[in-house]
């Protein structure tokens, strides 16, 4: 099984890439950060240094790296998407959108897919919090383009799964004190009575590129916080 991971040198993507390698799978992650890139290179096939929102790098990347069995996509817009309305600029919002749905959009029309298609959203896009109208925005046209796109690319399935709270360096916009407050109030409030791990999240990764006969669903790994 040959698997491209966009975004998969930290967090919720590097998680995946290490549960896929150890089930035996190539793993092809991209990403960024040099030195992310150096220190996952050796815990997977292959690491490439592709700047998602440049869509002629991504044109080439998928160029020399020809087929795959399975996409995952786990951008990131980071944490500046959480201001409110009133403070946010057309400028923070395009770079929201540009960072995360326009890289997915670029990705998907170059990536030569066999199998699968997973992207990553957020929670955001199907709750009420304040402050988070730019997040709620992105995510909300990613989960909305899924039923579209599986019917459009089928049989290529595609999917996406929509984390919650999950602690990962997502959160590094907060000093670590702060953090863990926040992410301990958080926990008080949800069903599950934890945030979530970046592991939970690569394990319904997992699950939807094995699930043969499941295409053009959300699925929420979020402790049960939409529900709640």
């Amino acid at each position: 099984m040959r698997v491209v991971i966009m975004g998969g040198t930290s967090g919720i993507g590097l998680a995946t890439a290490e549960r896929l390698t150890a089930d035996g799978a190539e793993v092809i992650v991209t990403g960024r950060d040099p030195e992310r890139l150096a220190a996952v290179k050796d815990r997977v096939a292959q690491a490439e240094a592709v700047d998602g929102m440049d869509e002629e790098q991504v044109a080439a990347f998928f160029d020399r790296t020809g087929p795959v069995d399975h996409l995952v996509l786990a951008f990131s817009s980071g944490g500046g998407g959480i201001r409110p309305v009133t403070e946010t600029g057309a400028e923070d919002v395009r770079a929201a959108f540009e960072g995360k749905l326009f890289g997915y959009l670029s990705a998907i029309r170059h990536a030569k897919v066999t199998e699968s298609i997973v992207l990553v959203s957020a929670a955001s896009a199907r709750a009420a919090l304040p402050g988070t109208v730019t997040l709620a925005a992105v995510n909300g046209a990613i989960e909305r383009m899924v039923p579209p796109l599986a019917a459009e690319l089928a049989p290529v399935r595609v999917n996406v799964v929509s984390p919650g709270v999950i602690d990962t360096p997502w959160w590094s916009f907060l000093p670590e004190e702060a953090r863990r407050e926040q992410f301990a109030a958080m926990a008080g409030g949800l069903p599950a009575k934890r945030v979530g791990r970046a592991d939970d999240v690569a394990e319904a990764i997992r699950y939807l590129i094995g699930a043969t006969y499941v295409t053009g669903t959300i699925l929420p790994v979020d402790g049960g916080f939409t529900v709640a």
